[in-house]
């Protein structure tokens, strides 16, 4: 249980982003699928199956952006060190 607490406390900006998209993603599911179908229960369904998905992808979405971007910054960062130690050497 500490480790599910810990990681939510981790990802809190991720999960709020996940959260407030799930519920747009009901609501626009809910109102086309109601259009689609014109059956309030089966568009209730559609719009709570899918996005709840959708949901739990976008999550992982936003975690592989975010490893891809934290490594980004750590290959820059090693590349700017090298450079700076290169100017050293240089000017020695």
């Amino acid at each position: 249980m500490t480790r599910l607490i810990n990681a939510a406390r981790h990802n809190r900006l991720t999960l709020m982003k996940t959260g407030s998209y799930y519920l747009i993603h009901i609501c626009v599911a809910a109102m086309v699928a109601y259009a689609v179908t014109g059956n309030l229960i089966a568009s209730l369904t559609l719009s709570l199956l899918e996005p709840t998905v959708q949901a739990v992808a976008f999550f992982f979405h936003e975690k592989g952006w975010e490893r891809a971007l934290n490594k980004r910054r750590a290959q820059q960062q090693q590349a700017d060190a090298e450079q700076d130690l290169n100017m050293a050497i240089a000017g020695a």
